[in-house]
């Protein structure tokens, strides 16, 4: 089977339910792509964390180096890392309290779809977070 994401409503009620974002590769680098998401997303009135080894705080919020180590709640898992590494991400997502995981734009691996169905999450892939948002929740 083949991945598929949520409907529209699923993703806007996705959107408007959840307050924090952790956000997975998030760099400290203002030219870099998910800085940029990441700050709309803050300036949305989301919370992000960020979740990158190589940073220790990002738009004024402390880094943390995997998902395991975040000890907040999250409502959405946010990635920002080529789609070789989502099976990678998937499992350490599993071991979280998070059920959404949302890969940006771009970025598909069904494997870690698959794992991540099976255990009831939530998955969105190929899709930015911060169109999404624009499109459905801020219209």
């Amino acid at each position: 089977m083949a991945w598929e994401n949520p409907t529209n409503e699923e993703l806007k009620q996705i959107l408007t339910s959840s307050k924090t974002i952790a956000v997975v590769g998030l760099s400290n680098n203002p030219e870099r792509t998910s800085y940029q998401i990441a700050k709309i997303m803050q300036q949305e009135g989301y919370r992000i964390i960020p979740v990158n080894p190589t940073v220790e705080e990002v738009l004024g919020e402390k880094a943390y180096a995997s998902l395991t180590e975040v000890s907040d709640p999250i409502d959405i898992i946010n990635v920002f890392r080529r789609a070789e590494f989502l099976p990678e991400i998937a499992e350490e997502a599993a071991q979280t309290n998070c059920k959404i995981f949302w890969a940006q734009q771009g970025i598909i691996n069904e494997e870690a779809y698959h794992y991540l169905k099976q255990r009831d999450f939530t998955v969105i892939m190929d899709l930015c977070i911060k169109v999404v948002h624009a499109v459905l929740v801020k219209k």
